[in-house]
C-alpha cells in the first residue's frame, strides 16, 4: 500500500512540476525555437522510473492545453515525453558505462524526432527549421539542465530511498 501512495504521489508532483513549468515559460515553451525548461524533469526517469515517466506525460498534456496548437500537440507531446522518458528507463536499467549517457541523448532525440516534426505541421514551417529549434531547446533543457539535476539529485540519500522503496535498481 505504501508503493502505491508513494507512486501516485510522484507521479502528481511531476506532473505538477511539468505542467506549472510549462504554462509559467509559456512564452519559450511553444515555440519552434522553444526551450521547454520543464523537460529537465525528464532524465529524472532514470532514478524514479514510473512516478517519473507518467507524470511526465500527463503533464505535457494538460500544458499543451494552454499552448493553444490543438488536439495533435497534446497528444503528440505527451506521446514525446511517454517515449522518451520510458526509452530511457530502459536504458538505465541496462548495466553498461554511459547508460545514463545514452539515456539522456535518447530522450533529446525522441523529443526532437517527434516535437520537431508535428510543430513543422502545425506551424508550416520547414521541418529542418523546427527539428534545429527543438533540438537545440532539448539539448539546454534535457541534456544540460537535466543531466546537471540528474547527477547532483542521484548522489543523494533521498532518491537512494526512493528508488529503494520503489523497487529500481
Amino acid at each position: 500500500m505504501k508503493k502505491n501512495a508513494l507512486n501516485i504521489s510522484l507521479s502528481l508532483i511531476f506532473a505538477a512540476l511539468y505542467a506549472v513549468c510549462v504554462v509559467a515559460l509559456q512564452p519559450i515553451s511553444f515555440l519552434p525555437f522553444q526551450a521547454r525548461v520543464a523537460d529537465a524533469l525528464l532524465p529524472l526517469s532514470i532514478i524514479f522510473g514510473w512516478p517519473a515517466i507518467i507524470g511526465c506525460t500527463a503533464g505535457a498534456a494538460v500544458a499543451n492545453v494552454y499552448g493553444g496548437l490543438g488536439l495533435i500537440d497534446i497528444v503528440g507531446g505527451a506521446l514525446a515525453n511517454f517515449l522518451a522518458t520510458y526509452i530511457a528507463f530502459w536504458i538505465a536499467q541496462k548495466k553498461f558505462r554511459g547508460n545514463w549517457v545514452v539515456a539522456v541523448v535518447s530522450e533529446i532525440a525522441v523529443v526532437t524526432a517527434i516535437v520537431g516534426s508535428y510543430l513543422s505541421y502545425l506551424l508550416a514551417t520547414p521541418l529542418a527549421l523546427t527539428l534545429a529549434g527543438v533540438f537545440l531547446g532539448s539539448l539546454i533543457a534535457i541534456g544540460i539542465l537535466g543531466g546537471t539535476i540528474l547527477a547532483a539529485l542521484q548522489k543523494t540519500t533521498f532518491a537512494r530511498t526512493v528508488k529503494q522503496r520503489l523497487g529500481i535498481s
